[in-house]
């Protein structure tokens, strides 16, 4: 799916343009609600995504608003109509929970995924074979884990859209020595991980054990930058990785601004991505029956 396409980018599309025709009318959400007769709860759900808007409640609060341009309401109704279109990522919305199916939306939609991988290789990267693998160590249940490692190999379809996000992953040095899966398994990934870095809009880092202590030991993060069409700005959406789920940060401006100063922080203490192979070579080389990248 393209990112012009997304369900996702559309719905922030919607939202942004309603906040902002609000904003511009000088009206509160309560004011909304008493002026149409809706409850509070309606105008907040419409603008945080929670639920769809109708054609009709649209044009009632553009109208609400003041937009008399019939061109720019008839582009916001179409632009509402996106939003109801299925994704790919839709089907999985019975087997995995709502938070993985919002953040792949936001994954799809992104202009750049900057991410880093404290303990296991983020799954953009993965191989099918290792994400079997590490799955499988969750003791997930069998359906749920072939359409875990299925998700998986979808996302990475973004890789080859004609014009991919730009994808920049800092990776610890156990995880790229951590054997996943057996040495087989590894030697494939190891080998998948110096091919992605090749491709121009990838580029993978390793930070060396012997930087000692670093920011890094605090867990893994990725940031997701999100062009917002037509709004002139971007949202940034931050994940964080924890041992019994994920956790998405959206619309955080201070949040977003924070991680990033910390990816760029790993950043001035990994190795470059012109080492990164070498690296991978020598760690393919204590793995049995593994060679030089």
């Amino acid at each position: 799916m393209t990112q012009g396409h997304n369900p996702t980018v559309q719905q922030r599309r919607l939202i942004a343009a309603l906040r902002r025709h609000r904003d511009d009318a000088g009206m509160t959400q309560k004011d909304v609600a008493e002026a149409l007769e809706w409850s509070p709860s309606k105008v907040i759900r419409i603008e945080t995504g929670a639920v769809g808007v109708s054609k009709t409640d649209l044009v009632a609060l553009l109208h609400l608003y003041g937009i008399e341009d019939q061109e720019h309401i008839d582009q916001l109704v179409e632009v509402a109509k996106a939003t109801r279109q299925l994704a790919w990522w839709d089907q999985y919305r019975h087997r995995h929970n709502q938070r993985l199916i919002t953040f792949i939306g936001y994954e799809d939609s992104a202009r750049s995924i900057r991410a880093f991988g404290a303990l296991t290789i983020p799954g953009l990267l993965q191989t099918r074979a290792y994400a079997t693998a590490m799955i499988a160590s969750f003791d997930t249940p069998p359906d749920e884990a072939v359409a875990g490692v299925e998700i998986r190999m979808r996302r990475q379809e973004l890789f080859d859209r004609p014009n991919p996000p730009q994808l920049s992953f800092i990776l610890d040095e156990a995880v790229i020595r951590r054997w996943v899966g057996g040495p087989g398994v590894m030697r494939e990934q190891l080998t998948r991980l110096s091919e992605l870095n090749e491709r121009p809009h990838i580029t993978i880092r390793i930070a060396r054990f012997d930087i000692g202590g670093y920011i890094g030991t605090k867990g893994s993060f990725g940031v997701l930058e999100i062009p917002l069409p037509d709004q002139g700005f971007e949202e940034y959406v931050i994940v964080r990785e924890f041992a019994h789920g994920d956790e998405l940060i959206v619309n955080e401006p201070e949040q977003a601004s924070s991680y990033l100063e910390t990816f760029f922080d790993l950043e001035a203490v990994a190795e470059p991505d012109s080492e990164t192979d070498t690296i991978l070579g020598e760690i393919l080389a204590t793995i049995p029956g593994g060679e030089q990248v």
